[in-house]
């Protein structure tokens, strides 16, 4: 499972629809059924928790009790706070802010010369790591200061190379935890700082933050900071991968490409997208769905049962670690045609709606289905359109891709692309 967890997860499926293997000396039980998964995230959900799985290992230390980590009834509260702020007309008013962001990107990379590299995972990064703090904290990472997204670098790469128990180098993880810890405290304070300045300037600003201070949920400063970081840590990784693997598959499937050129050309007519725009802009949400089916960011999803159960027949006790895993149930035939070819047209309104419950899953299912799923495409969207409006991204020859999962699912080297002009 550590040395290759793709392959692990896969090569388990092929057992059956439930499996179960030993890890660090507990059972593991795999659900490898779309009405397995929903069972568990929606059906029977209040039985099965993210407390002491390894998801909320990796992320408490920095998220504290955020919607991520949270369970139960502080969930549910949590969540109804959140969800005003993620509303389709709240989310749509920043459209401008990520287009910008996408502009400032692709002048960047134009400016790099005629043939030149660039690392395309970092950049886009570091674009929505932009977009997300300026959407949440109503400020941009030179105003948080440099250190901002350095910290959240640090951050990653602790998160991101995590691993239970002793299997790991001393010295290496000490050196990685103490950069994890000198980010902590700054993204802690820097995030403090803002709330307490926003809390005292009566808010009026038009940002998520503001949104969420006026949902008239009591909440304290430390309640407030472990959203904010949840939110800036879960709605720029995410979004950055999935563009990233949309980029690399429109590389490799001109067809596909040219129907996003083309739908680009007609709709824009030269110009910048607006949230208007977002409904005719089929062809780029596509491209990036189906990139989220091929590659989905959160590759697994883990709960712990807190009663005994029962699943697809076989008994499940209280306390057992139960996973379901997007990267299976994406890539299985039988419930994809030709799984492992990239065919943005699987989600043409009319073919998507026949899909199974839980058949497809880039952001959850069921009530903890993720909150900023909106924002995530419609960033995505947008971003896509404002950088091939006028380039398209080729792989450099010979570089190799290989996903590596790790938190998220992301290029094991990166991703070395040459912008081209169209």
């Amino acid at each position: 499972m550590r040395e290759a967890p793709l392959d692990f997860v896969t090569s388990m499926a092929a057992y059956g629809d439930v499996t179960r293997h030993d890890a660090d000396g507990e059972q593991v039980y795999m659900l490898n059924r779309p009405d397995l998964a929903r069972y568990v995230l929606k059906e029977n959900g209040s039985n099965y928790t993210k407390d002491r799985t390894p998801d909320d290992d990796m992320l408490r230390p920095l998220l504290g009790n955020g919607l991520l980590t949270s369970s139960g009834d502080e969930w549910a509260a949590q969540r109804r706070m959140c969800a005003p702020a993620f509303r389709p007309s709240e989310v749509e008013r920043f459209d401008q802010v990520i287009t910008d962001a996408a502009a400032g990107l692709l002048n960047r990379w134009t400016g790099c010369g005629e043939g030149q590299a660039v690392r395309v995972d970092h950049d886009l990064t570091a674009l929505t790591l932009t977009v997300i703090v300026k959407a949440m904290l109503g400020t941009d990472i030179g105003g948080a200061g440099d250190g901002f997204g350095r910290a959240v670098d640090a951050v990653n790469r602790f998160i991101g190379h995590y691993v239970p128990g002793d299997a790991i180098d001393p010295a290496d993880t000490a050196v990685r935890y103490a950069g994890f810890h000198q980010a902590r405290v700054f993204l802690d304070r820097v995030t403090r700082v803002i709330i307490a300045a926003r809390r005292t300037g009566g808010g009026g600003g038009h940002d998520l933050l503001t949104s969420m201070l006026a949902s008239g949920h009591a909440m304290s400063d430390t309640d407030l900071r472990d959203q904010v970081l949840t939110i800036i840590m879960a709605g720029h990784e995410t979004t950055a991968k999935s563009l990233t693997w949309t980029l690399y598959l429109l590389d490799r499937h001109p067809e596909a490409a040219r129907a996003v050129y083309a739908e680009i050309d007609e709709v824009l007519a030269g110009r910048m997208p607006t949230a208007a725009d977002l409904p005719r802009l089929e062809a780029c949400r596509r491209a990036i769905q189906e990139a989220m089916r091929l590659y989905p960011p959160v590759w697994l999803i883990s709960r712990r049962s807190v009663e005994d159960d029962v699943i697809g027949g076989y008994d499940v006790p209280a306390g057992t670690l139960v996973c379901v895993s997007p990267w299976v149930l994406h890539r299985d035939p039988r419930y994809w045609d030709e799984p492992e070819a990239y065919r943005p047209e699987r989600f043409a309104s009319g073919r998507a709606a026949g899909h199974l419950s839980h058949q497809y899953l880039p952001f959850g299912g069921g009530p903890r289905i993720c909150v900023g799923q909106h924002f995530a495409l419609v960033e995505a969207t947008l971003v896509l359109a404002v950088i091939l409006r006028e380039a398209r991204l080729e792989l450099v020859e010979g570089f190799p891709v290989e996903p590596e999962a790790l938190v998220t699912l992301r290029p094991r080297h990166g991703m070395m692309m040459i912008p081209r002009p169209r």
